[in-house]
């Protein structure tokens, strides 16, 4: 009976709601602070991790920093060796930029040792300051160009500036021309879909309010959370705060705007018809929120600190739009009435021989047949997740043919691909000895034998170590034959070149492995282990959401089944997209927890809602296979309903151009589609009605309460249908 108290309070007190609600968001933009965001991947390791440990000391040994470079790679137009008088002129560039005034420049370095041994190219290491997040870089990288391009005029030489900061800045424009196309199409498909199932300008604006006000109001809320706890928030949290409540969001204000209509058409006036919405549905949007809530909350237990500071703040969003879609939207219907639906006149009258009253029959009927049919294609598609790999090569999802890019293989024709990121040795002595600079010899000459290290970098003197000031740490630069970002630069960062620098560190000494690609590695490691623990402890919690929503403790078994499938099915498909068809070598280190954040969290929604009305059928007196036949009938609408607008949401990240959104963006709204039209609308429907009463074991909770009243739910003839 609460949510019945809720809806009378919010339908019969909705200016109170209504103002309440601006009085937040004002309060949430006058306020709250700015939400702070870095995408640096080592700040989100734990420092038990070896590669953060070796930055730590490098730091402390040589000052160090995790600053931002920009590396100028300097080859001559017609293809030549460099000779002595261009390697002067590649000097005098690097003092041109050093004392140029280049906002952010904080110096650029070269050396003899920064000509490749072929001498077809020579590089420039140029500062950037400490913070690789600065927004103004992009700036730094244009002044770097324009200032080299006088330096070089009439000397044969051309330059090429690359590093990870100036592919954001070549890429800048891609991202955003993506994010205009996407935001424009999710704008446009939102607004193209709730006026074709409604017919109504109001319906389809309705969410588009609704969302902006829980936006500004949970962005307030998660900047105040991550302030108070010194949280760092990775920079995806705005877009995927966004994709998660207009997902949410329509989800559950289709779930109320399909039962307000369907008890119009029952013959309920405006304001009881808004009372038993809430009634009725406020139930299924709080197991529902509550259920991604744990999801998302289950993301604490991450040691990965991406995702565990994306949890509180996603589960902080859910929260809101929940109260928001129990409070705020039903106020707002009750103050416009029945013109929500203007000027369509469909909500005055039931529809008869739809799509989902046949679907309803055909499962009611034959749901061994459903559910095998179902099941089956979502077996098959799963099966295409044992043969995924992960990609963790940033670079590979970036458009090719900018300058960073050919600047990036330029620099493959004179050195190995991993001189874009050296990776770093680190030698410590025990007791604060000073190392002896020979000792150091014999590890560096066992650390070039490794298959897959390119180079070792010389230090002072052409020496292969660099020494502390101390004399208590030195460090060796080694540069990997391939990408530092491939998964082959991971496994050897991670794995056997740690095994050989731990193996031959001098005696007194230990030795750690730092570097690009040993933080993906322990990246990799984290993420993994995180998945492995994430996933089953989520499971549990969301079974005890559908436990105590369903008084039954064999629904939510094949509930949650039924979702690993979904879950393992969408990764299946991608896996065939992409690598199979598409040839890819993995699917970014990141699809899993997407998935988990979209497919199982906010698919199990549609769960939700469907097996919420199988039960209310069954305690309306109907057998199981009569229950399934109505509840598709009367569920199916706003499941199909939802679950289009959001795969459609995803869908339209296809047409950004860029490899990792539009693999995000088929994998969601494969997943999505899946989880709606083929895990809720058939496979969940079709297992209830072959389980039978039993589904509802040990509690009776397909049996009517003597206290409850059925006025509200009463039919003439077949129940209704949308």
């Amino acid at each position: 009976m609460m949510f019945e108290r809720l809806g009378r309070f919010v339908v019969y007190k909705r200016w109170w709601v209504i103002v309440a609600w601006l009085v937040a968001a004002g309060a949430a933009l006058a306020f709250a602070p700015e939400l702070k965001t870095t995408s640096d991947q080592a700040n989100f390791l734990p420092n038990s991790y070896e590669s953060i440990q070796a930055t730590e000391i490098a730091q402390g040994a040589f000052g160090q920093t995790d600053g931002a470079t920009a590396t100028i790679v300097v080859r001559r137009t017609d293809g030549g060796q460099l000779t002595a008088a261009d390697q002067a002129t590649v000097g005098k560039l690097a003092e041109t930029i050093s004392g140029a005034g280049i906002d952010k420049v904080t110096g650029a370095v070269t050396a003899p040792q920064a000509v490749s041994p072929n001498k077809l190219v020579q590089l420039v290491t140029v500062g950037l300051g400490d913070n690789p997040q600065d927004p103004t870089l992009t700036a730094a990288i244009e002044s770097i160009r324009t200032t080299s391009d006088p330096v070089l005029a009439n000397t044969g030489l051309e330059r090429l500036v690359t590093g990870d900061i100036a592919m954001y800045a070549d890429n800048e424009d891609a991202f955003n021309n993506a994010l205009v196309i996407v935001g424009a199409a999710t704008f446009l498909l939102i607004v193209v879909l709730l006026l074709i199932i409604y017919r109504s300008p109001l319906a389809a604006i309705l969410p588009l309010v609704t969302v902006g006000i829980v936006t500004v109001v949970s962005t307030g809320l998660i900047a105040t959370m991550a302030d108070v706890f010194g949280l760092d928030a990775d920079p995806s949290i705005e877009i995927i705060l966004t994709i998660v409540l207009y997902g949410v969001g329509t989800d559950y204000i289709l779930f109320l705007l399909f039962r307000f209509r369907e008890r119009l058409r029952a013959g309920d006036q405006v304001k009881p018809a808004l009372v038993t919405s809430v009634h009725r549905v406020g139930e299924v949007i709080a197991s529902a929120a509550g259920a991604i809530v744990i999801a998302f909350l289950a993301l604490l237990l991450a040691v990965f600190g991406a995702f565990r500071s994306l949890g509180p703040a996603l589960a902080i969003a859910v929260v809101v739009m929940g109260l928001a879609a129990v409070t705020l939207v039903p106020a707002i219907v009750s103050l416009v009435g029945t013109a929500v639906f203007w000027p369509s006149k469909s909500w005055k009258r039931t529809p008869k021989g739809t799509v989902f009253q046949r679907l309803g029959r055909f499962t009611g009927r034959r749901p061994a047949v459903v559910a095998l049919l179902s099941g089956g294609l979502m077996v098959a598609l799963a099966a295409g997740s044992f043969f995924m790999e992960t990609d963790y090569d940033q670079n590979a999802q970036l458009p090719s043919g900018t300058e960073s890019a050919e600047g990036y293989e330029a620099l493959q024709a004179g050195f190995p691909a991993g001189a874009l990121a050296p990776t770093q040795v680190i030698v410590q002595s025990d007791g604060g000895a000073r190392i002896d600079p020979a000792s150091l010899t014999g590890l560096a000459d066992k650390l070039k034998a490794v298959p897959g290290v390119g180079s070792i970098m010389p230090g002072p003197e052409g020496s292969p170590a660099t020494l502390s000031q101390d004399g208590t740490v030195a460090r060796v630069d080694l540069l990997l034959a391939g990408s530092p970002y491939s998964n082959e630069a991971l496994a050897l960062a991670g794995g056997e070149l740690r095994d050989v620098a731990h193996a031959n560190a001098p005696p007194g000494t230990k030795a750690y492995v730092g570097g690009l690609s040993s933080v993906f590695a322990d990246v990799k490691d984290a993420n993994d282990r995180d998945l492995r623990v994430i996933f089953p402890v989520a499971g549990v919690l969301i079974a005890i959401i559908l436990a105590l929503l369903l008084r039954s403790l064999v629904a939510p078994l094949y509930l949650i089944v039924a979702v690993v499938l979904g879950f393992f099915a969408t990764l299946g498909a991608t896996v065939i997209a992409f690598q199979g068809i598409g040839g890819k070598p993995g699917l970014s280190f990141t699809l899993p927890i997407i998935l988990y954040l979209f497919v199982v969290a906010i698919g199990t929604d549609y769960n939700i809602l469907m097996i919420a009305r199988l039960r209310e059928e069954a305690r309306l007196g109907n057998d199981p296979r009569t229950a399934a036949d109505l509840a598709v009938e009367h569920a199916g609408p706003s499941v199909g309903a939802a679950g289009l607008i959001l795969a459609g949401t995803f869908a339209s990240m296809l047409l950004a151009g860029i490899a990792f959104l539009m693999e995000m963006g088929f994998s969601v709204s494969v997943g999505i589609l899946i989880s709606a039209f083929v895990m809720a609308m058939f496979l969940v429907p079709s297992i209830t009605a072959l389980v039978g009463r039993r589904a509802w074991w040990p509690g009776h909770a397909d049996t009517a309460p003597a206290a409850e009243p059925e006025r509200d739910l009463a039919y003439s003839g077949r129940p209704s249908s949308d």
